[in-house]
């Protein structure tokens, strides 16, 4: 597996897809699941793990140590003047 995107939410173990069998969208409901799952992921080969807005800063630095800085990690963000309309949405 070459790439995967973690999304934190109301998710259980069932919530997985894979893509093209290198590539797969994760949910998870926390950020301690999604550091096993990152474990995980690692330990089977993926190089870029890419997270959804939740996790923020300190969620994405917390799985870059999690993959010992040997992943590369990104997480999704949003320009600030769209605050009020994240807050909308995602709650």
């Amino acid at each position: 597996m070459f790439f995967a995107f973690i999304m934190m939410g109301p998710f259980g173990k069932a919530d997985r897809a894979i893509i093209k069998e290198e590539n797969a969208v994760i949910g998870v409901s926390s950020i301690d699941e999604a550091v096993k799952e990152a474990k995980e992921l690692q330990r089977q080969g993926v190089k870029a793990i890419e997270l959804c807005g939740a996790f923020g800063e300190e969620g994405a630095r917390r799985i870059i140590e999690a993959t010992d800085h040997k992943v590369a990690v990104g997480f999704v963000t949003h320009f600030p003047e769209d605050d009020d309309l994240f807050r909308k949405v995602w709650g």
